[in-house]
């Protein structure tokens, strides 16, 4: 356990959409990928999913387009497994170098700069005691998450996959037994608008505060590093913390990551190009890495 680290690393995330009505509109998304999960080999047509949508094709296309700006077709092309292996076959030189320089690669919209800091080793032992922190429950493009934070940054961002928002709190409280929790909305409304901000072009710098073991740290550090858009393995991952034998290790301390989408464990995929599971639900995974795509395109 680091004593306590700060790092300086450079994220992009460009997930700029108005949250007032993108959190419905995602709800349908994410049945839309769900049915497609369940009936890819049947390479269902629009008016199908529209249909399981109880939605006029017409009115589903617009929706997804709102949402995606891009057709749901397009948005497809970029979940399959061909062009997951492309986008790793390109991504290996800029990843390299975005992990020797600690820098985002080319191409990225903006940048996102995340300082991370990791609990001290009496913090961790401790469990967060006589530390404060912060929770609301807020909606954004990618559907209602818990998002917590302590006085000295963005500790928790989650999906949580029940309606029953005490099995979240609990899963918060989990990682941080000791702390005094508080219901803030109205405070972490504020911090929620800086991850989600209405202006494309806005220049955000948050500060992250984790708590993880040496080799999570190490981990999320890399995660980091990857850029907007790309995708990487967790054989890669391990080669660039300089374990080149641990992909098994990185896969569990992915899993562990506590804020998601700033530490973007969904770039993470296998090496046969099948893009795997999510701590947040494979749908929403896709939706993430699908929403890049079509940004960065």
């Amino acid at each position: 356990m680091r004593l306590r680290s700060r790092f300086r690393l450079v994220s992009v995330m460009d997930l700029s959409i108005s949250t007032d009505r993108t959190s419905r509109d995602y709800r349908r998304i994410e049945r839309a990928i769900r049915y497609l999960e369940d009936h890819f080999q049947e390479q269902p047509a629009l008016d199908e999913i529209a249909a399981h949508l109880n939605l006029s094709p017409y009115h589903f296309q617009r929706l997804f387009r709102r949402w995606a700006g891009i057709s749901p077709k397009r948005f497809l092309q970029f979940l399959t497994v061909d062009y997951a292996k492309r986008c790793l076959d390109a991504s290996e030189s800029v990843l390299d170098a975005a992990f020797d320089s600690g820098l985002s690669g080319p191409g990225r919209l903006h940048d996102l700069f995340v300082n991370l800091d990791a609990v001290t080793p009496g913090e961790y032992k401790s469990g967060g005691q006589d530390l404060r922190i912060e929770y609301g429950f807020h909606d954004t493009p990618f559907g209602r998450c818990l998002l917590a934070a302590t006085p000295r940054g963005i500790c928790w961002l989650s999906f949580p996959e029940s309606e029953d928002v005490q099995d979240a709190i609990e899963a918060l409280r989990n990682r941080w037994p000791e702390a005094r929790l508080l219901e803030r909305p109205e405070s972490t409304a504020s911090t929620l608008a800086e991850i989600f901000p209405e202006d494309p072009n806005a220049v955000r710098s948050l500060t992250l505060h984790v708590k993880g073991t040496n080799f999570q740290i190490k981990v999320w550090e890399a995660l980091l590093r990857v850029p907007f858009g790309h995708m990487t393995t967790y054989r890669q991952i391990a080669r660039s913390i300089g374990c080149p034998g641990a992909a098994r290790a990185v896969g569990s301390a992915v899993g562990a990551n506590p804020v998601a989408c700033l530490i973007p464990c969904h770039r993470v995929i296998r090496n046969s190009g099948v893009l795997g599971q999510y701590r947040w639900g494979t749908a929403r995974k896709k939706a993430l890495l699908g929403h890049e795509a079509a940004r960065l395109h």
